[in-house]
């Protein structure tokens, strides 16, 4: 399970920020920050996003709490001290041009080769407005092209580095078409036992999850047992709140359907009694939406887990033994699955998670959910993923058609399940994991035949960035 996901084309914070995320590399020398006017100086905006990156990249609960109090009430700190442990803070680029009223920069994360705008907008109550969105590097700050091995070899060393540190463990794999130009293994799967990790280690998926569940969904609505435009009330005919009720299955698949998240305080008091999606349902059932079905698009994972209700429901078999039968095994997937988190699992990584400000990992079991579901979770390994993509791209589990439409933008960041970008004209989709102590990612490049694969038992961003930072030397051309 994942409680935000680490897509690469929306990061969801906990500070209540919604950012696009791009998976971008870094350049190794950006500008200087342009010359500023007296005037721009003084710009209550202007003023405002100074203040802001001087208590981030301070870390300081005490300098960011007097930033909310002074500028933006509304400001998550703990979210913001959590974003700065992810990203190590920023570094400013350079100022941008803005309206009256607002300022806005461009920055590159300490810790990553991301580079966002960062944006303050003054209000009607004379507060400040904070929007950080990552972009696409600017022409003049494009990391250049690197040819195939020499890609290879960087995200190699990028990888050893980062393991020397401490920061990663886990496996890389990368290939085209039928060769596989890197596969290797980093770290420990089990710390107290001293347990390598090794090529076959199956690592938790988090949110990579949802394509599973997404194919499933789509599996059924190509053999005609379920409709794109279909209501969870037609499938789910006793569910509880009527709005819910007419949220179609297409916005659940986009995201769109105002469904909500399912983490929290009372997820928290119940993890390990909530074992089935009908569970789920009795939790959250008589919740109404969050927003207008169809007039936003809030990442959801009870969306997922309704979706994974409908497919038990429409099938007649557990959610678990339809993709067991109908993903996996077309697949080939044999090391792949959702057993709970208290059944033997031969070969599962321990998830270790880093408390803020800490050095130290920790056993992170006592975040886990029971099992996986359809929103996220179950484990995988990184030769059992290759499998799964090999299989999509060769109609074992969807027709080109259909697998066309789920992996083309229905919304300006996902498709039906998958997530969908450009890497500078060139498309790409997956999907990607994160939460305590795991973080995986997917992504195809369906016109090159590139797959690129990381799965990590740590906390995001560790394996995310090395995904990206391979992304953004890759060559692009076949």
């Amino acid at each position: 399970m994942t409680s935000r996901p680490a897509l690469f084309l929306f990061l969801l914070l906990s500070c209540g920020l919604q950012m696009p995320a791009r998976a971008l590399a870094a350049s190794p020398a950006a500008s200087d920050a342009a010359p500023n006017t007296l005037a721009a100086e003084a710009d209550p905006a202007r003023q405002a996003l100074d203040a802001w990156l001087a208590a981030f990249n301070a870390n300081d609960r005490g300098q960011l709490e007097a930033f909310r109090d002074r500028y933006e009430p509304t400001m998550d700190v703990d979210g913001m001290l959590d974003f700065h442990q992810r990203t190590g803070g920023f570094r400013l680029i350079r100022y941008e041009p803005s309206e009256p009223g607002s300022a806005q920069a461009l920055m590159q994360e300490m810790d990553s080769d991301t580079v966002a705008r960062v944006r303050t907008t003054t209000n009607a109550d004379a507060k400040q407005e904070l929007a950080i969105e990552a972009i696409e590097r600017p022409a003049d700050l494009r990391i250049p092209r690197l040819e195939q091995a020499a890609a290879i070899d960087a995200l190699t060393a990028r990888a050893d580095v980062q393991a020397e540190q401490d920061a990663f463990s886990g496996v890389l794999l990368v290939a085209r078409g039928e060769q596989v130009l890197l596969q290797r293994a980093w770290g420990l799967a089990d710390r107290q036992a001293g347990t390598p990790v090794a090529l076959d280690t199956r690592f938790r998926l988090g949110s990579m999850n949802k394509m599973f569940t997404a194919v499933s969904a789509l599996q059924l609505v190509q053999a005609g047992k379920l409709s794109l435009d279909g209501t969870v009330g037609d499938y789910l005919p006793d569910y509880p709140n009527a709005e819910i009720a007419r949220v179609t299955i297409r916005q659940l698949l986009t995201h769109s359907g105002g469904t909500g998240d399912i983490f929290g305080p009372e997820f928290d008091r119940q993890r390990l009694s909530l074992k089935t999606h009908d569970d789920y349902v009795r939790l959250y059932g008589a919740r109404g939406p969050d927003h207008p079905p169809g007039e936003a698009h809030r990442y959801s994972n009870y969306g997922f887990l309704l979706l994974g209700a409908i497919i038990e429901r429409v099938s007649g078999q557990s959610y678990y033994d339809y993709v067991d039968q109908n993903v996996f095994a077309p697949a080939g997937m044999r090391d792949s699955g959702s057993l709970p988190e208290d059944a033997a699992g031969p070969g599962r990584a321990r998830a270790y998670t880093r408390a803020a400000n800490s050095a130290a990992w920790t056993d992170a079991a006592d975040t886990l959910p029971y099992r996986g579901t359809a929103a996220g979770g179950g484990y995988s390994t990184a030769g059992d993923l290759l499998k799964f993509a090999r299989a999509l791209q060769s109609g074992k589990l969807l027709s080109p058609a259909l697998l066309a439409e789920a992996t083309r933008r229905q919304t300006p960041w996902y498709g039906y399940g998958f997530s969908v970008a450009q890497e500078q004209g060139v498309p790409v989709y997956g999907h990607g994991g994160g939460a305590q102590g795991m973080n995986a990612e997917l992504r195809i490049f369906p016109t090159l035949g590139e797959v690129v694969i990381g799965l990590g038992n740590v906390d995001p961003q560790a394996v995310s960035r090395l995904v990206e930072y391979y992304q953004a030397r890759m060559p692009l051309t076949q």
